[in-house]
């Protein structure tokens, strides 16, 4: 009997009032909003059934039409993290299809430098193991300045790339390291959900280190669960303040993907 392949869709959330760089998503990148190249570059995954924008506020709803988007209403303003906001929008999408999904991604709307091969191999071990319920993708940290930024989640894991622990300071500590270079990893925000898992997680109350340290994956820990980590080398930089949109630019500036959605 042939097996039934899993409906694996990505929500990519987004809005107007960021805490730390407000309107961000529509700021521009080489001839488009970020929003749009992260939407435009998850769309060419070959795993995915569909993507989603859940976005709040005129202005990025306006932006969804515009270039054919699917999207829901995001009040993530309402919400604890962005898994809780991705729950309910999973159902609100499930109640227009008509059907249940079984996978689904998280793509953070700040993420412009995506590449759907990043988005193929954080689903490939789900894919393959159906006991794993949520799996993030993680890179090495590539300097001191990005190991010591509050802006980029960092994650220690055990010797099976399982995480161990999530924190917006400098882990694992370099003070009484010896060795040589020591493993650094950030946190890269492509999160694939077992849809299940995704519902009962978001039931569960915000723990005190997921609260501390703010960062979602954390509740997950502390309620006993594991999140599978999936290395890639990818150079890659989510923007978070206004800095960080100019290094992406930089960055963009001959990228090979932007020519399939990009009219210049």
């Amino acid at each position: 009997m042939n097996k039934k392949k899993p409906h694996v869709i990505a929500i990519i959330p987004a809005r107007m009032g960021s805490t730390r760089f407000p309107g961000k998503h529509l700021q521009d990148i080489h001839g488009m909003p970020m929003l749009g190249h992260v939407y435009h570059r998850t769309k060419m995954s070959p795993v995915l059934d569909e993507v989603y924008l859940a976005v709040s506020g005129k202005e990025l709803e306006g932006f969804a039409d515009s270039i054919g988007a699917k999207w829901i209403p995001d009040q993530k303003e309402s919400y604890r993290g962005c898994g809780d906001a991705i729950a309910d929008a999973t159902t609100e999408i499930e109640r227009r299809i008509g059907k249940k999904v079984d996978i689904v991604v998280l793509v953070q709307g700040d993420e412009p430098m995506v590449v759907p091969e990043m988005i193929d191999m954080a689903v490939a071990p789900m894919l393959e193991n159906p006991e794993i319920k949520v799996i993030n993708l993680m890179a090495p940290i590539r300097s001191d300045e990005e190991h010591e930024d509050v802006n980029c989640p960092k994650v220690v894991v055990d010797k099976n790339n399982y995480a161990l622990y999530f924190s917006r300071e400098p882990i694992p500590s370099k003070k009484k390291w010896k060795g040589g270079d020591i493993p650094r990893y950030k946190q890269v925000c492509i999160i694939p959900y077992n849809r299940d898992f995704l519902a009962e997680l978001s039931d569960m109350q915000p723990g005190v280190i997921e609260e501390i340290e703010s960062i979602d994956m954390n509740r997950v820990l502390e309620y006993g669960h594991r999140v599978k980590m999936v290395p890639e080398d990818f150079e890659t930089y989510a923007v978070d303040t206004p800095p960080d949109i100019e290094r992406v630019r930089r960055f963009m500036k001959d990228d090979p993907l932007m020519k399939h959605y990009v009219r210049r």
